[in-house]
């Protein structure tokens, strides 16, 4: 670009020049020797290393050279004879550190051409200038290439150790390792995968640990009722001439272990069908009807425990469900309620309030302690083991309560009475209203 800005510059004033000395001849009507020297003389100093002047046949007429001069000669420069062809003409080159410039013009008289001027500029200063500028680009490109492949050999490294590490930590949670974590600094977008894995991967050993907790608790629940079978079963075998009273007392006790056994394996079931999403369609239930069905049934487990159930209901409480989860939720939040009312009494009650259908059940129980309420929903835990286990509980109803309500986007919760006992509230959004089962 230099190079070319010169060429530019070289043309436009040699140019210049050329017209300067062809505007001197041409008042002539003629060239010859002297009268081209006489007007050479009054043209100022170019600082042009030759300049020639040929007649219309090439020759010859005024040569600045002092040694070796050609005038008298003939010369035919591809520049003099494009001029006495009647072009300007104009050639520029670069080597051997100068630049060698070369332009030319017609002498005209009358429209007639009568000669021409050539002129030849050796210039080795600005040649010198443009080596210094070449020098210094190359200087500066290889600091600045040196210093490109640095850092890029930096950054290179930094990304590489990133991701090296990042599967590193893809490694060890797919072998099984969820407590590993991606230790990646920065805020570049490795650094947002490696956040993102991380919180995968906390989610992975949350739920690696629910579900070890889940199994662990269920083979604990299993193996109780199947620990009390077994050793009522050996008692009997291992007994010579049991009597039939005692006889048929372990046998009915092998008989309620049974159930319980069945009780768990039914709600392990329902918990798995939630947590597959093996859901029934929702459709638009009546809450009311599944309520007093669910009443009807429930009354009989009150009178044998000795509690008082009432309920009261408004109409037009749809719920976007079945009927079998509506009749599930009623079922099981009652049982537990009468399970630890202690004789209590017991209250059900049903409201639409602020586009939602609110079932709430409560008690005269002995409640709930404060530190227990926040895990009260979760899988086999119990506020009481020994007496929830009396009570014939599996720890798993309020969970299934807990999902199948989430479920179709309500909530449930618990809270403990002013006066004694507790009350569980289930809020479903309310349905719009149509053929309701």
């Amino acid at each position: 670009m230099s190079q070319n800005m010169v060429f530019r510059s070289k043309e436009t004033t040699m140019q210049s020049s050329v017209s300067v000395m062809v505007y001197s001849l041409s008042g002539l009507d003629r060239l010859n020797e002297e009268n081209v020297a006489a007007a050479m003389a009054v043209v100022e100093e170019t600082g042009l290393s030759r300049i020639l002047v040929t007649d219309g046949a090439g020759k010859v007429l005024y040569d600045t050279r002092e040694t070796g001069s050609a005038v008298g000669n003939y010369v035919l420069y591809a520049e003099i004879v494009q001029a006495l062809m009647g072009n300007d003409a104009f050639s520029c080159s670069y080597r051997n550190g100068a630049f060698r410039s070369r332009a030319s013009s017609p002498v005209l008289y009358q429209n007639q051409i009568i000669g021409s001027v050539y002129a030849y500029e050796y210039d080795v200063e600005q040649a010198a200038l443009l080596e210094g500028l070449q020098s210094n680009l190359l200087r500066i490109s290889a600091v600045v290439g040196v210093c490109v492949l640095a850092l890029s050999m930096l950054l290179s490294m930094a990304l590489t150790e990133k991701i090296s590490r990042l599967m590193t930590a893809i490694r060890q949670v797919r072998e099984g390792a969820y407590s590993h974590r991606a230790e990646i600094r920065g805020g570049d977008e490795i650094a947002q995968i490696g956040d993102a894995f991380n919180s995968l991967a906390d989610r992975l050993q949350t739920t690696e640990d629910a579900r070890r907790r889940f199994v662990s608790d269920a083979s604990h629940e299993l193996k109780t009722p199947l620990a009390a079978i077994r050793l009522l079963t050996d008692s009997i075998l291992q007994t010579d001439n049991m009597n039939r009273e005692t006889t048929r007392e372990f046998v009915a006790d092998i008989g309620m272990e049974a159930e319980r056994l069945s009780r768990i394996t039914e709600d392990l079931l329902q918990l798995t069908k939630l947590d597959s999403g093996i859901i029934q369609a929702p459709v638009v239930v009546d809450v009311l009807p599944v309520l007093e069905q669910a009443m009807r049934m429930m009354s009989l487990v009150a009178q044998e425990k000795g509690s008082e159930l009432t309920f009261s209901a408004e109409e037009g409480c749809l719920v976007m469900a079945t009927r079998d989860e509506v009749h599930q939720v009623i079922s099981n939040l009652t049982d537990n309620a009468l399970k630890y009312s202690a004789g209590g009494p017991v209250q059900v009650s049903l409201r639409k309030r602020h586009g939602q259908v609110v079932l709430s059940v409560a008690d005269r129980g002995p409640g709930i302690p404060e530190a227990d309420l926040p895990r009260i929903f979760e899988r086999f835990y119990r506020v009481d083991k020994a007496r929830s286990r009396a009570a014939g509980g599996t720890g798993l109803g309020l969970s299934i309560v807990s999902d199948t309500v989430k479920r179709r986007g309500g909530t449930v919760e618990a809270a403990n009475r002013s006066g004694g006992g507790s009350v569980f509230t289930v809020r479903w959004p309310a349905a719009e209203g149509g053929d309701a089962s």
